[in-house]
């Protein structure tokens, strides 16, 4: 057992050897402070933005291949409507499935196995033939991919203390749009230079490398060789107690029960009516440049990830924001809702995307929409972690998560159809109105912000 420098923080049994920056214990080596500063949990949360980015460009390889895969395999906008749905109706039924099982294993090995399951998933879309078997990977992708959240928050619950988690928050959700940013010109590149199957074996390999480095440099808190004793007790100031935390977690039982709760309808109610604007672009914004706007596929390389930009800066400026609040004194309520309120009415400004002729135009207005989401997401994403204790936020994200794809699969849907029958304006219509209905299941369902207690709706006060 190592004592001094590091007291408590190795696996009982563990002898601790430092050198070339890593830190040596009898379980193998972890990358440590030496080379990465003296924060560890920034450093956790960069690698979960790492993985979600990954986990993005696996999935928006489908969309950016869109235009060669409609050509080569006669796909219509209804159909490529079906598979988005039908990977995010998966990616909900996963949610379901990997909350209470990422509770029971653990963060680290959950992330080993989801990531493992969903790189083989993308791979296989190479072999794609058709609607069918491009809707049967399309599931295949969803079901594994849906990890990734729950446990990266879960990660966060347990890395961060409340008043850092938005920040941490915004940082994870840099994932998707920095995902949506690079896909346009790296896949695009991929399909331009190698053919479209070359967009779904590149990132899938990316996952292994991912995972290797992962595996050496993720431990809990409580047991990282590297972390301070001034950070770890930073970390685990605000955490329950053992005797505070719930029986249930890790249980599909203690999912059920977590439905009595309030604040729980109105995470599922607030998580349905957001997620199918953000999905409707990272989907649709390739068909809608080269349907509406007459982008080929280099143009589409050269402009789609501008939007994704957009939402990378706004993910970390209303984590930021909600940070900044909270420093300068704002109740963790106050703060959050403020961000949402902010998020959701920003997306208005947009509305004038929805009959732009003017591809300039529409892509600022997009950007701007996707900016005002990923800002709002930075504190919407937070509140699992903010109303339950860390053993119970990958069950309780399962069900929100869970929540967003069933939103987003019926949201894509009928912008499938819509688009396809009509026109993509009332599209972006719906895309303003469920913004403003997500804010507003917050204030209502959700009176204050602060940890629930387990015997009752009623919130416990934060210290």
């Amino acid at each position: 057992m190592v004592s001094g420098r590091y007291p408590g923080s190795i696996i009982a049994g563990d002898r601790l050897r430092q050198g070339a920056g890593r830190y040596r214990t009898e379980r193998g080596w972890i990358i440590g402070r030496s080379i990465f500063g003296s924060q560890i949990r920034w450093q956790i949360a960069g690698l979960l933005c790492v993985i979600t980015t990954i986990n993005y460009l696996d999935r928006q390889a489908f969309a950016v291949a869109a235009p060669a895969l409609v050509t080569e395999f006669g796909i219509d906008n209804t159909e490529f409507g079906t598979i988005t749905a039908a990977f995010l109706f998966c990616y909900g039924i996963g949610h379901l499935l990997a909350g209470p099982f990422i509770d029971r294993v653990g963060t680290r090995a959950a992330f080993r196995l989801a990531v493992i399951a969903w790189s083989i998933a993308g791979f296989l879309h190479a072999f794609g033939r058709g609607f069918t078997s491009f809707i049967l990977c399309r599931a295949l992708l969803g079901l594994t991919e849906a990890a990734n959240f729950p446990a990266a928050v879960k990660a966060i619950a347990e890395w961060f203390p409340h008043r850092d988690r938005s920040m941490a928050v915004g940082i994870l959700t840099v994932g998707p749009g920095l995902g949506a940013l690079l896909a346009p010109p790296l896949l695009g590149g991929l399909i331009i230079l190698a053919g479209w199957r070359a967009a779904f074996i590149v990132p899938a390999l990316a996952g292994f490398v991912w995972l290797w480095i992962w595996l050496r440099f993720y431990r809990s808190p409580e047991t990282h060789p590297a972390v301070s004793d001034a950070e770890r007790s930073l970390i685990l100031a605000d955490r329950p107690t053992g005797a505070d935390q719930p029986a249930t977690s890790g249980t599909w039982s203690g999912m059920l029960a977590l439905l009595r709760h309030r604040e729980v309808w109105g995470l599922l109610l607030s998580r349905i009516s957001n997620d199918g604007a953000f999905y409707f672009f990272v989907s649709f914004l390739p068909l809608y440049l080269a349907q509406v706007q007459g982008f080929d596929l280099r143009q589409i390389a050269a402009f789609a990830w501008v939007p994704f930009l957009a939402a990378d800066l706004g993910a970390l400026a209303g984590g930021w924001f909600g940070r900044w609040l909270m420093v300068r004194g704002w109740s963790l309520d106050a703060a959050r809702k403020l961000v949402i309120w902010g998020g959701a009415m920003l997306v208005v400004l947009t509305l004038p995307a929805a009959t732009s002729e003017s591809p300039a135009i529409a892509l600022a207005l997009i950007a701007l929409a996707m900016f005002a989401i990923q800002a709002k997401a930075a504190s919407l994403f937070a509140l699992p972690a903010d109303l339950f204790p860390s053993l119970q936020v990958g069950t309780v994200w399962g069900l929100f998560g869970a929540a967003g794809s069933l939103g987003a699969a019926l949201f894509s849907f009928a912008a499938g159809w819509v688009s396809q029958h009509y026109a993509y304006a009332p599209v972006f219509v719906a895309v303003v109105v469920t913004q403003l209905l997500s804010a507003a299941f917050v204030s209502w369902l959700i009176p204050r912000i602060a940890v629930v207690e387990e015997g009752g709706d009623r919130p416990a006060a934060l210290a």
